[in-house]
């Protein structure tokens, strides 16, 4: 699933790699691979076309 950081869209679009709970770690274009706490932060849903 591809996703978007709303609060830091410099980090570009990301793809889930694992979810783990409330822990989703996901490779942005950007920034790499991170670690999201999905209990705080709600990503956003990249579709195929944006």
């Amino acid at each position: 699933m591809r996703v978007r950081h709303p609060d830091r869209p410099d980090w570009g679009k990301g793809q889930v790699q694992s979810v783990i709970g409330d822990r989703i770690t996901v490779n942005f274009e950007n920034m790499g691979k991170l670690l999201i706490n999905a209990a705080l932060v709600e990503l956003e849903i990249v579709d195929s076309r944006g």
